[in-house]
């Protein structure tokens, strides 16, 4: 089995920093592409950030110039560095990832738990 487990999330201020982590665990042979979702109340779940095995980002534009994302390959994780942190940044954030476990070419997706980040004076 695969999990994948966030960690960092918590209550900041208006124009604050947090940084979030994910690392992936279990039957792991190889990740593709890495990444970070939110749903806050009421909305759909919405892509962050998503870096690829190679180091190729994508970011949803209302985080562009605040938010950071990077990866380990050798230790299966992904960080997201969230800065000047507005509170519509307010919701649950979730790591998602790619992950092949042993059958050549085939990735299953998967999600974490999700872990909250509160963006509030």
């Amino acid at each position: 089995q695969v999990q994948l487990v966030e960690f960092g999330g918590g209550l900041v201020q208006p124009g604050g920093s947090l940084r979030l982590s994910c690392v992936a665990s279990g039957r792991i042979f190889s990740i593709d592409t890495m990444g970070w979702y939110r749903q806050a109340p009421g909305k759909e779940r919405e892509l962050v950030a998503r870096i690829s095995r190679g180091g190729s980002t994508q970011y949803v534009d209302s985080t562009k110039g605040r938010f950071t994302i990077s990866r380990d390959n050798a230790k299966d994780t992904v960080d997201l560095q969230m800065n000047s942190l507005k509170p519509e940044d307010t919701a649950v954030y979730y790591c998602n990832a790619d992950i092949n476990s042993g059958t050549v070419g085939y990735y299953t997706n998967y999600w974490g738990q999700g872990t909250q980040v509160t963006v509030s004076s």
